[in-house]
């Protein structure tokens, strides 16, 4: 074969790998648990109210809703790529421990919420979370964003053009890019892309707790770290020996709530 036709058709080749790799990277990033799947009798246990949204795209979500009477904060919390709302129970509860309300929103194709997931969808269905805190009365420098795994690249996003009273990132990524290079390096890189928070976060000027487990087999510990260093000050970073990706809040345990209690206490 003539060395032209032969580089031709390597380069065909690679765009055609590229091209198959970008249609599947959305079924590795998100791992979306509809209804019926999971434990919706949870809902009436703990007293969560139901609330319906609709994203700017007309994508109808549902998220979770847990007052807390008298409370100086709300959070919106936004969850991981994996499961749905009734899986985040715990964090709900001990978000109220700690002194605040919380609404916890599915992301289009998780639990009861419609649509299919994508990245300018999770930053819609942010967006939608927030201004129903907004339209409910909610004052924006009372509303602390808190994300746990791609929650926190929604979070940083968010908090990059909405004003909020605090963020706390659970176990946070850099990047997408990056964490495709982890799993398959140099191509993985040129196929994912998104979800920046190491630069996004230069963006935001509000306190920043991040906590990340030091044993995390999911999202490198040295990733929680890289976006702490790329955040402004007032930040606290808070490392939990021998957590994994999905125990923190278990291994955290009851250290958990006072860290959080502390961070509401140093926001003015």
């Amino acid at each position: 074969m003539p060395r032209g036709i032969r580089a031709g058709t390597t380069v065909a080749l690679l765009v055609f790998v590229l091209i198959m790799l970008w249609g599947v990277v959305d079924r590795f990033v998100y791992y979306p648990m509809p209804y019926p799947q999971g434990d919706w009798d949870l809902q009436a246990q703990v007293g969560a109210e139901d609330v319906w949204l609709t994203a700017a795209d007309g994508v109808r979500l549902n998220a979770w809703w847990f007052p807390k009477p008298g409370s100086r904060f709300t959070t919106l919390f936004l969850h991981g790529n994996a499961g749905n709302v009734t899986h985040r129970v715990d964090h709900a509860q001990a978000i109220a421990s700690a002194g605040s309300a919380s609404l916890v929103l599915d992301y289009r194709g998780y639990g009861k919420s419609k649509g299919h997931p994508n990245e300018q969808g999770l930053h819609l269905d942010a967006d939608a979370a927030y201004d129903w805190l907004i339209r409910r009365g909610h004052l924006a420098n009372r509303i602390i964003l808190q994300g746990e795994s791609l929650g926190t690249a929604v979070a940083t996003e968010l908090a990059s053009r909405r004003p909020c009273a605090g963020m706390i990132l659970e176990s946070p990524l850099a990047s997408l890019s990056k964490m495709a290079g982890i799993v398959v390096p140099v191509i993985g890189p040129l196929v994912a892309r998104g979800f920046d928070s190491e630069k996004l976060i230069r963006q935001v000027h509000v306190p920043l707790l991040v906590m990340h487990g030091d044993a995390d087999e999911v999202v490198p510990f040295e990733q929680g770290q890289t976006v702490f260093s790329a955040a402004n000050q007032p930040k606290d970073f808070w490392r939990i020996p021998g957590a994994h990706h999905n125990d923190l809040l278990y291994v955290a345990g009851d250290r958990y709530v006072p860290r959080l209690r502390a961070f509401y206490d140093s926001i003015k």
